[in-house]
């Protein structure tokens, strides 16, 4: 097709289609209450790639447009004298700038190497920055006001009526500071209902109802600044999971000073033994747990405060084992549980109880925790995957065995266990891996 002036006219016409056509899905995969968990089983971080990547793609749109908008003026008014200051100062153009300035800046901001680095910054340009671009699109022009109403929509019912009513609880809690200074330990006690007596359990299970292993939620503490009233932080559930028929439970949290929120909360609990806390969830998936369950050899490797994923991952794997044992022993063995804690300094093992992991080890559960690294150096990770794989699988199972795998550590940690597990398929064992990573 040659370029000519309706040609051009049509191009930025419709990338701005395609744009606004996919605000209410972008908005929707980065919902943390969405139908899509229903339909797929994937949690919202799962789902998170698919909000970034369609997020990229609509940031290039938007690129497109612009510059299709640009050659319009160029081909079709420039020759009538309309001046490029003339154009690009006319409302509609205008409003369409700062729409496109705002999506560009969350482009950019949301970067890994900026969100690692300033993650408070960015959580307060993310939520800004797109409420003001949903309020330029919807006076750009009026044929987005519908894709613009939608994604509003579910902005607020995500945020609002669940976040912020159906799934928040807000209770006191106690604050230890661990003996390596740099960690606190967050307690506090949840009166437990039953799901179906709730009306939570029809659009979403708040903390009353229970958790699982490995789930999270977002944390809010407002005695600590101003600034902390509106922030919500991710923490993994560091506590065993309630079981059924229980009417309490606690939830423990394990937050390492890092800068901002957990710099701030070690501070604060220097001089105070108790806050009130508010939490909104729980969120996640249970791949994990589900990888374990269905595996007859099962090893956790956790580095650091990666433990608050893999302890209640172990007590929910061997209430499991206790249930299925007797059928386990006539078949003439059990599955294997091993965990593998690698800290950094020897104070780090106050983040748990003292009898903690020899409760563990009186289950049954096989617990390997290597020298701290800051002393000895990194320990031989994949030998010891290797090792205690091999040993059980070789005597117990004839080679025949399935062995789950889960991570959660540094991305260094979590790459060398993903190789091991390559090489041991290589090797053709029956080997699935699941990594809990750090991030958001």
């Amino acid at each position: 097709m040659p370029l000519s002036v309706p040609t051009i006219f049509v191009f930025a016409d419709r990338t701005s289609l395609v744009f606004v056509a996919n605000l209410p899905l972008l908005y929707l995969f980065a919902a943390k209450n969405q139908p899509i968990k229903l339909m797929t089983g994937y949690s919202y971080e799962s789902l998170n790639i698919f909000h970034r990547r369609l997020g990229e793609i609509m940031c290039l749109l938007a690129l497109l447009h612009s510059a299709g908008m640009i050659g319009v003026w160029y081909t079709l008014l420039r020759p009538t004298g309309f001046s490029l200051a003339k154009f690009l100062l006319s409302k509609i153009i205008l409003l369409g700038i700062g729409a496109f300035i705002a999506y560009e800046l969350i482009y950019f901001t949301s970067l890994g190497s900026f969100r690692q680095r300033w993650y408070e910054l960015f959580l307060g340009l993310h939520v800004s920055l797109q409420v003001v671009a949903l309020i330029l699109l919807w006076f750009h022009h009026h044929n987005s006001r519908p894709y613009v109403g939608a994604a509003l929509a579910i902005f607020l019912i995500d945020r609002l009526l669940y976040r912020m009513a159906l799934k928040s609880h807000a209770s006191q809690a106690s604050l230890e500071v661990c003996k390596d200074g740099r960690t606190v330990i967050v307690r506090t006690k949840i009166a437990l209902t039953q799901k179906w007596r709730t009306p939570s359990y029809i659009v979403g299970a708040g903390i009353t109802s229970g958790w699982k292993a490995t789930e999270h939620v977002f944390l809010t503490i407002p005695a600590l600044s101003r600034k902390h009233v509106i922030q919500a932080h991710p923490f993994t559930i560091a506590s065993r999971a309630p079981h059924y028929g229980e009417s309490e439970g606690e939830l423990k949290l394990i937050i390492r000073a890092q800068d901002g929120f957990s710099n701030d909360l070690v501070n604060y609990a220097k001089g105070h033994a108790s806050v009130k806390i508010r939490m909104d969830g729980p969120y996640g998936s249970q791949n994990a747990l589900h990888l374990l369950r269905h595996s007859d050899l099962s090893i956790i490797v956790a580095g650091g405060s990666g433990i608050a994923v893999a302890l209640p991952l172990v007590w929910a794997l061997q209430a499991s084992r206790n249930l299925d044992l007797e059928q386990s022993t006539k078949k003439g063995f059990t599955s294997k549980i091993a965990l593998i804690w690698v800290t950094r300094q020897e104070s780090h093992a106050s983040w748990l109880e003292p009898t903690e992991l020899q409760n563990l080890q009186d289950l049954g559960v096989e617990v390997i925790m290597p020298p701290p690294t800051a002393t000895n150096g990194h320990p031989d990770v994949p030998m010891m995957v290797t090792s205690w794989i091999s040993a059980y699988d070789d005597t117990l199972f004839k080679g025949q065995a399935r062995v789950g795998v889960v991570c959660s550590g540094p991305d260094g940690m979590n790459r060398v266990v993903r190789n091991t597990c390559s090489f041991l398929l290589a090797q053709g064992r029956n080997v699935g891996i699941e990594v809990e990573k750090f991030g958001w």
